[in-house]
């Protein structure tokens, strides 16, 4: 039994008839990474002066961290929360559903930037508020989780990934599409899945995904 991409190509769904509210809901992959790499150089060089060696590098480390479970409780609980309401389930499929319908439609695999930096702003403004400089080294680290979030999601659906670890992340994240939606939440990591036991831990045939790319 295997998780199995039957073709290459991509794949969308139109959302609005008006062409700018369409356009927005579409976004390059690699948009993020020219966004958020130079934020977070920026928010990191910024907060060097401020303090010393170990802490340059333990709070970036704590922010990567912190992204991860942040990611998690996003996808678990926002993303796949079960809306009772006609307009409830619309928003949810926009959000999320229509990426669980679509999930080769490279568009829309990460947060438009038009959702993305505002969430990023009230995010960062309490971070420097209560803690200062450190919140700069910490949203450093938080930010950079983001960007490998998008770049191991694009990964897991549209390229081929071949190292040991790699190919375990891919195959994770396809199972929670493919196999069972209600577990394997972590997409960077399974950390938070282990820690909140929705890593499905029953002896069975270990899955030997092929990908038809």
């Amino acid at each position: 039994m295997g998780v199995k991409f039957v073709s290459n190509k991509d794949e969308t769904l139109r959302l609005f008839d008006n062409p700018i509210l369409e356009y927005c809901t579409h976004i390059h992959p690699i948009t993020p990474f020219i966004v958020y790499i130079p934020l977070v150089l920026i928010l990191h060089i910024s907060a060097l002066q401020y303090l010393v060696l170990s802490q340059q590098v333990l709070f970036p480390i704590l922010g990567l961290v912190i992204w991860t479970l942040f990611e998690y409780v996003l996808h678990r609980y926002i993303f796949h929360y079960k809306p009772k309401t006609e307009w409830g389930k619309k928003l949810h499929f926009m959000s999320h559903g229509i990426h669980h319908d679509y999930p080769r439609d490279s568009t829309r695999l990460v947060m438009p930037l038009l959702l993305s930096l505002p969430l990023a702003t009230i995010l960062f403004i309490p971070t420097f508020l209560f803690l200062g400089y450190i919140g700069f080294s910490l949203f450093a680290g938080f930010l950079f989780g983001y960007v490998c979030y998008d770049g191991i999601h694009y990964a897991a659906h549209h390229m081929q990934m071949k190292s040991k670890i790699g190919r375990f992340i891919q195959q994770y994240h396809l199972k929670h599409h493919f196999l069972d939606d209600d577990n394997y939440y972590g997409v960077s990591s399974p950390l938070w899945d282990i820690v909140f036991s929705t890593y499905p831990h029953k002896k069975k045939k270990e899955l030997h995904d092929t990908f038809d790319t």
